[in-house]
């Protein structure tokens, strides 16, 4: 099988719609990325169906930094080796909430623990009557799949469209290709595929990613513009990226291959 792409980077975002990290390597399991997405705050505000406070409602969210407070162990599954080893494989467990502890910094420097109510305090600021609570899953807490991936080319031809140099982060993808075709965009051709990424693990492609007014957001800043969404609402059906599930668990490092499996 000949590559289509390799990883060029890769991330995770421990509290969701706050800034992410980038990783060496990830663990990618069934539930996602490990530790991605592990905490969110629910609004009163929100619809049943998306309950979340993102950075929609509270832009400011994208300039608080969460951390693992222990990142050695919250890098992969506690047991991932010896699971590995035991045929044909088991699946390895998720580590103990204390493994995956997580602090944030606050724009003004700050550091709390996520279930700090003086961190509830200051993202309720300016919110009016909405009341937050802190959730945490052990399945990724994602819009819609598992796994996000976006091609540098399709951002970089983004920015091309606006005149501007477009910022891959703003896409909050898990995994970003570089694409050995030069075409933006190309990473959708793969919808209804099957790539393996690194040695191992194994993506079913299933669908384009729909597009929300987070791409509008300047990770650096979080001010906002209308014209990104806007360029990818009426040029490209609202959709950037593409959505997947893990049929295969397994470590994926930036630099592995991509291949097509089928």
């Amino acid at each position: 099988m000949a590559a289509i792409a390799t990883v060029e980077s890769l991330w995770r975002y421990p509290v969701k719609s706050m800034r992410g990290e980038e990783l060496s390597e990830a663990f990618i399991g069934f539930a996602g990325v490990y530790g991605d997405r592990l905490f969110a705050f629910k609004s009163s505000e929100r619809p049943k169906g998306f309950p979340y406070l993102t950075g929609r409602e509270q832009m400011k969210m994208l300039l608080y930094r969460p951390r693992f407070r222990h990142p050695e162990r919250a890098a992969k599954p506690p047991n991932l080796a010896e699971a590995e080893d035991i045929a044909p494989g088991l699946n390895p467990v998720f580590g103990d909430p204390a493994d995956l502890a997580v602090e944030v910094e606050t724009p003004s420097g700050e550091v709390l623990s996520v279930d700090d109510p003086v961190l509830i305090r200051r993202l309720g600021e300016g919110l009016g009557t909405e009341t937050l609570t802190l959730l945490r899953s052990d399945r990724a807490m994602t819009d819609c799949r598992p796994v996000s991936l976006l091609s540098v080319q399709t951002a970089r031809q983004l920015g091309s469209e606006l005149g501007m140099a477009m910022d891959k982060r703003r896409f909050r993808a898990n995994i970003f290709l570089n694409l050995l075709s030069p075409a933006a965009f190309s990473e959708d051709e793969y919808v209804g595929r099957t790539l393996r990424i690194g040695s191992k693990t194994i993506v079913s492609i299933l669908e384009r990613d729909p597009r929300c007014a987070m791409i509008s957001l300047d990770p650096e800043t979080a001010e906002r513009n209308p014209a990104i969404l806007a360029k990818v609402t009426k040029a490209h059906d609202g959709k950037a990226g593409v959505y997947g599930a893990v049929l295969v668990e397994g470590v994926v490092r930036a630099g592995d291959d991509i291949e097509v499996v089928n």
